[in-house]
């Protein structure tokens, strides 16, 4: 059965199961050794080298180039004209100049009325105004003076009736009570050292160790492998891969059209401009300038210094008194102490006993050793191994399928159709008439594209 390593290109309908058996083999009728008509299709071959390829094609066989005139105009040389421009125009022929005066303004003009006489006027509102004389109206309040009441206040407020007074239940205290440390030294016997009973324990079993006695025997060094191994000169094991087997195909020849046509040139090497060397002057160099030369020199004093002139130095001591100096006094600071409690348990003073709980109950047991699994020593048969096995004395080697989805005509395939999961399948051409040995049934292939 063929098994084609190629995969779909496209998507096919995957629902239904692939069937490999077509109409044409459940219906077809055989007629014994009767052989098939003769095809009048020619046999697909490959084209084999048909000699050297000629680069001219039809198109370049045939095309006639003609001569294409396109109209060309020659420009005109320009020639300037003679006489004067006449640079007016109807704007400067048509236009009336007019005498343009000032504006004049239909706002009248402010008119201010200044004088350094003092104004003496009496306003309206000066005038008009007359002060009254009105009297104080009285006041209609009746001015009782404040008595406080002598009963009290019968009256209680909602908060007073609705609330009922309840005796407070204040939780439980889990501070334990101050405890003051005993006097005296601190007494470590526990509830575990007194209750204790001392238990003498076992002397440890020890195994007696044993003498080492030589053997008399001699000392047996062969192996297994050496001793079972004789050495059978025997054939060496076929190899069980298939042979390689080539495809028929014409050797491909190693020279292109552009190794055939090409044309080598003569190529010359670069010429490279060689600089000229370099000659120093023998002349003097004239090292004045224009600058130099027209340059005079003037007597200018030198200009004075901005920094003022050094102040006089006192010959007395100097004042180093300040007035932080004068009213600081260093106040004599006593270091604060430790704010740190002292602990109220004094650690023990006596010595630790490093014996546990494991220790003191702990009961050795001897412990028998494990029973050994181990086969005892099989001595090997003195007949020839036999390296034989079923894969290698039943195996036959197959020849090797190609796929005919690489190339259907050179294999000698015919494209039958494809099934809807996208598998196409390939019948071999029929052979030619060669006696009574004929195939009339086609075999079909299966291949993916």
């Amino acid at each position: 059965r063929h098994r084609c390593c190629h995969k779909p290109t496209k998507i096919y309908d995957d629902s239904l199961q692939p069937c490999h058996k077509t109409e044409y083999l459940e219906k077809y009728p055989g007629h014994g050794n009767v052989c098939p008509p003769e095809s009048c299709k020619p046999k697909p071959q490959f084209p084999r080298d048909q000699g050297r390829m000629d680069g001219i094609s039809t198109f370049k066989s045939d095309y006639l180039p003609y001569d294409v005139k396109t109209p060309f105009r020659p420009q005109e040389e320009y020639r300037p004209k003679s006489g004067k421009i006449d640079l007016g125009t109807v704007y400067q022929r048509d236009y009336n100049p007019h005498k343009v005066g000032p504006v004049i303004l239909a706002r009248p003009r402010e008119r201010k009325h200044t004088s350094g006489a003092k104004l003496d006027t009496i306003p309206t509102y000066r005038d008009h105004y007359k002060l009254l004389k009105s009297q104080r109206t009285e006041s209609c309040k009746v001015e009782r003076p404040y008595e406080p009441p002598s009963e009290k206040f019968g009256n209680p407020s909602t908060f007073q009736d609705d609330y009922i007074p309840r005796q407070p239940n204040p939780p439980q205290s889990c501070k334990p009570c101050e405890a003051k440390p005993p006097e005296g030294p601190f007494d470590a016997n526990t509830i575990h050292r007194t209750a204790y009973v001392v238990h003498e324990l076992e002397p440890m079993f020890v195994r007696p160790k044993e003498e080492y006695k030589p053997n008399d025997q001699p000392f047996e060094d062969l192996t297994t492998h050496q001793r079972d191994f004789k050495g059978i000169p025997g054939e060496q094991a076929k190899s069980c891969k298939p042979e390689s087997r080539k495809l028929g195909s014409d050797p491909f020849k190693g020279t292109t059209e552009f190794q055939d046509r090409y044309q080598p040139y003569l190529v010359t090497t670069p010429k490279f401009h060689k600089p000229r060397e370099y000659i120093p002057p023998t002349d003097k160099m004239d090292l004045n300038s224009s600058n130099r030369l027209d340059y005079i020199l003037h007597k200018a004093a030198p200009r004075a210094p901005i920094r003022p002139a050094p102040g006089r130095k006192t010959t007395g001591p100097f004042q180093g008194k300040t007035t932080t100096k004068e009213d600081f006094q260093p106040w004599s600071v006593c270091p604060r102490g430790l704010i740190k409690k002292e602990p109220q348990i004094q650690k023990p003073t006596g010595r630790f006993s490093n014996l546990t709980t494991f220790r003191s109950h702990y009961i050795p047991h001897q412990a028998d050793p494990p029973q050994s699994f181990k086969p005892a020593h099989a001595v090997g048969t003195a007949a020839p191994f036999k390296d034989e096995t079923l894969y290698r004395t039943e195996y036959t080697p197959k020849k090797p399928e190609v796929c005919p989805g690489l190339h259907p005509d050179a294999l000698g395939y015919v494209y039958v159709n494809t099934d809807p999961q996208g598998h196409k399948f390939y019948r071999q051409v029929s052979p030619e008439r060669s006696g009574s040995s004929c195939n009339p049934i086609p075999k079909e292939v299966a291949g993916v594209s």
